[in-house]
C-alpha cells in the first residue's frame, strides 16, 4: 500500500473559529469544571463559566492598549494556566497568536518580532523582559510581564471595553483567518513562520477527540499539561482538551514539580515525548537496582512485554496472566503511581517511541498511542488509538487525512490539517508542496492496513564513502533506549565507517559510579574509563542488531557533556541539532575517522 486516505469523522469548519469552544461550553455546560489553575500545593477549580469571563476580560485590556483585528501578539512563556487564558483573549480580541519558547535567545527573539510584525509581546518574568529589551523592534509598541499578575492588569484596562465590541471582534474571525503563527524551532537555518488558521485546529482538534474518544472525551477525564504550549503538539492537546470539555490543568515546572503535580492532580491521560518515558522507566529500573531488586525488575519488564505482545496475538497464558498480576502489585502499580496513579493512556509524538517501550507501558497498565506529525499539519497526521493500535507504528492517518509514499520514500500528507503555507516565504512553499500535498522531509512506509511507520529523516540520511545510505534514526532511537545514554549522533557522512557522539545521563551515572566504586568520579573524569566505555560498547551492539554490518557503529566516543537546549545542540521537542553538533564537537568527529 502507497496511499491511504481515513474519511473526517468533524467535516472541514464552513463558519465559526475557536473562541466558540469556549463560548459555547459556557453557554451550554456553564458549571461545568475545565480547568483548574494552582493554588498553593493544590489547585483551584474552575468553571467554564469563570474560564470564559476572564478570558473576555482579558481580551478587554488587549482591545483597550490598541490591539486591532489580525494583530499578531507574541507570547514567551512556560506552559502555564496564563498561557492558555492568554492564547483565547488575543483569538477574542481579533489577533493571531506567536508563541515564543521561553529558552529562546536574543537572536531568535529579534527574527521571530520582526518577520512576524508582532505588535505586541508578553513574556513571563522580567528576567525574559531584560533578556530581550535590547532587540525589541520598533512595531512592538506593548510588552506585559505575566508574573506582574498580567491578567489582572489586563482586566483593570479593559473595564472599559464593551461586550458588543468583543463579540463584534471575535466574530470577525473566520475558519481561514490566521489563527497563530508558529516558528519551526529548525534543525537548519532561520525558522519559518508556519500560518495555521482556526480550520486546521477545528478540524485537527475535533478529528483526534472524536477518533480518541475513549480519553478527550471520557466521563470525569483530565489532562495535566506539562509539554510547551509554545510547540504545537502542546498547543493541540490544549485546544483538544477545551473543545471536548476535559478538565485541565497546567505544570509549568516539569523538573521541579511534575511528580507532585501528577499526585496532586491524577490525570486521566496525559502527553509526553519520547525521553520522558525513558527516563521513567530507567529510572525505576535505577531505583530497584539501588534497592538490591534488579533482576525482579527486569523480570517484570519482560512480563510487561510478553503480556502486550500476547494480547496483539490474541493468546491466552495462564502462567503468565499470574505473573503478570504479581508484578502489577510489586512493580507496575509503582510506576502507574509516579504517574498520579490514574494515568491509564499517554499520546506520544515528536520522536519514535520503540517498540520495547511501547510493550513495556502497556503491559504495565498505561497504553501509550503514538502519533507522527509536524508544526505543518497542525501537530498529528496519524496517530493510535486504544482500538486500532499497533505498537511500532504511528498509527493510521486521524479522520479527514491521506497519507502517501512517494517514489523515494518520502511520506507526503494531504487534508484540512495541513498549514496555509510559510509566513512571507514563497520559495520555501514552492519547495515543500507538490499540488495539494505536503511534502514531509521523513522516510516511511504503509503496511496493508494502513499504519505508518517512520523509517528516517530525508535530509538526514547519512551516505557512507561506500555509497551506502544509512538512516540515524534507527541507531540512535535504540541507543537512547540505554539507561546511562542520554544522547547520541551518528555521523560518518563520505566516511568510510559509521560512528557515534554519545552523551552520559547524569542521574544514571550517580547509581553506576556508586555501584561500581568509582566514588568522586564525574563525566569528565570517566569520558575514557574502560568500565565505562565497556557499558557503552554493549549498548551500541545491541543497537548495530538493528542493521546491516556497513550501517553499524564502528567507533563512538563518549562527550564530557550533554547536549541541551540551552547550549543550542537541541530543539524545544528535544530533536538534534545536527549541524550545531557537528560545528562544536567537530574535532571530535574528525578523531574518529583519523585515530
Amino acid at each position: 500500500m502507497n496511499e491511504v486516505t481515513v474519511s473526517a469523522i468533524i467535516p472541514a469548519a464552513t463558519e465559526g473559529n475557536l473562541t466558540n469552544l469556549i463560548a459555547e461550553r459556557a453557554w451550554f455546560e456553564p458549571e461545568r469544571v475545565t480547568m483548574s489553575r494552582p493554588l498553593g500545593d493544590g489547585w483551584q477549580p474552575l468553571t467554564a463559566r469563570q474560564v470564559e469571563e476572564e478570558i473576555r476580560a482579558t481580551a478587554k485590556g488587549l482591545v483597550a492598549a490598541g490591539i486591532q483585528i489580525g494583530d499578531r501578539v507574541a507570547i514567551m512563556a512556560r506552559t502555564r494556566y496564563e498561557w492558555t487564558i492568554l492564547d483565547f483573549a488575543i483569538w477574542y480580541a481579533g489577533g493571531c497568536v506567536v508563541p515564543i519558547y521561553e529558552t529562546s535567545s536574543p537572536e531568535q527573539v529579534d527574527w521571530i518580532l520582526n518577520d512576524s510584525g508582532s505588535v505586541g509581546l508578553i513574556v513571563e518574568t522580567p528576567a525574559h523582559r531584560e533578556l530581550v529589551t535590547p532587540v525589541i523592534p520598533s512595531h512592538t509598541k506593548h510588552i506585559w510581564i505575566m508574573t506582574d499578575d498580567v491578567l489582572s492588569t489586563l482586566r483593570t484596562a479593559g473595564s472599559g471595553i464593551s461586550d458588543e465590541e468583543i463579540e463584534r471582534r471575535r466574530n470577525s474571525l473566520a475558519p481561514a483567518s490566521l489563527a497563530t503563527l508558529i516558528y519551526t524551532s529548525g534543525t537548519t537555518g532561520r525558522p519559518k513562520g508556519v500560518q495555521l488558521t482556526h480550520a486546521n485546529f477545528l478540524s485537527e482538534c475535533g478529528n483526534v477527540v472524536e477518533g480518541a474518544s475513549d480519553l478527550f472525551l471520557k466521563p470525569g477525564g483530565s489532562t495535566l499539561l506539562f509539554l510547551p504550549v509554545a510547540h504545537v503538539f502542546g498547543r493541540m492537546v490544549q485546544i483538544g482538551a477545551i473543545h471536548s470539555g476535559l478538565h485541565l490543568a497546567h505544570c509549568s515546572d516539569p523538573v521541579g514539580r511534575l511528580p507532585a503535580d501528577l499526585a496532586s492532580f491524577k490525570p486521566s491521560f496525559v502527553l509526553a515525548v519520547p525521553r520522558i518515558f525513558e527516563k521513567i522507566y530507567n529510572g525505576a529500573e535505577a531505583k530497584a537496582e539501588a534497592a538490591g531488586k534488579g533482576k525482579i525488575f527486569r523480570k517484570a519488564a519482560e512480563v510487561a512485554i510478553a503480556y502486550s505482545e500476547a494480547k496483539d496475538k490474541g493468546g491466552f497464558n495462564p502462567l503468565l496472566t499470574l505473573e503478570h498480576a504479581l508484578f502489577d502489585k510489586l512493580v507496575f502499580s509503582k510506576i502507574r503511581a509516579g504517574m498520579g496513579g490514574a494515568v491509564e493512556a499517554a499520546i506520544s509524538g515528536g520522536a519514535p517511541l520503540g517498540t520495547r517501550l511501547g510493550h513495556f507501558y502497556r503491559g504495565a497498565g498505561v497504553t501509550i498511542l503514538e502519533g507522527y506529525g509536524l508544526t505543518e499539519t497542525t501537530a498529528g497526521a496519524t496517530l493510535n488509538l486504544t482500538k486500532s493500535l499497533r505498537i511500532g507504528s504511528v498509527g493510521r492517518p486521524i479522520p479527514g487525512t491521506s497519507i502517501k509514499i512517494a517514489e523515494d520514500g518520502e511520506v507526503l500528507i494531504k487534508g484540512p490539517i495541513v498549514m496555509r503555507g510559510y509566513w512571507q516565504n514563497d520559495a520555501a512553499n514552492q519547495e515543500v508542496f507538490e499540488g495539494e500535498w505536503f511534502k514531509s522531509g521523513d522516510l516511511g512506509r504503509l503496511d496493508d492496513e494502513g499504519y505508518l511507520y517512520i523509517t528516517g529523516r530525508k535530509k538526514e540520511l547519512i551516505v557512507t564513502a561506500g555509497g551506502k545510505n544509512v538512516a540515524p534514526a534507527v541507531l540512535e532511537d535504540r541507543l537512547r533506549a540505554h539507561p546511562l545514554i542520554s544522547q547520541c549522533m551518528v555521523v560518518g557522512d563520505n566516511q568510510p565507517f559509521i560512528a557515534s557522539l554519545i552523551t552520559i545521563d547524569p542521574d544514571m551515572l550517580k547509581g553506576w559510579i556508586a555501584a561500581n566504586n568509582k566514588t568522586g568520579a564525574t563525566v569528565e573524569t570517566l569520558v575514557n574509563d574502560p568500565d565505562l566505555i565497556a557499558v557503552i560498547q554493549t549498548a551500541v551492539d545491541e543497537a548495530n542488531k538493528a542493521v546491516s554490518k556497513a550501517e553499524s557503529i564502528r567507533k563512538f566516543t563518549i562527550l564530557s557533556k550533554d547536549f541541551t537546549i540551552a547550549t543550542g545542540e537541541l530543539t524545544a521537542k528535544l530533536s538534534l541539532k545536527r549541524h550545531v553538533i557537528s560545528q562544536q564537537y567537530a574535532a571530535e568527529i574528525a578523531a574518529l575517522f583519523t585515530k
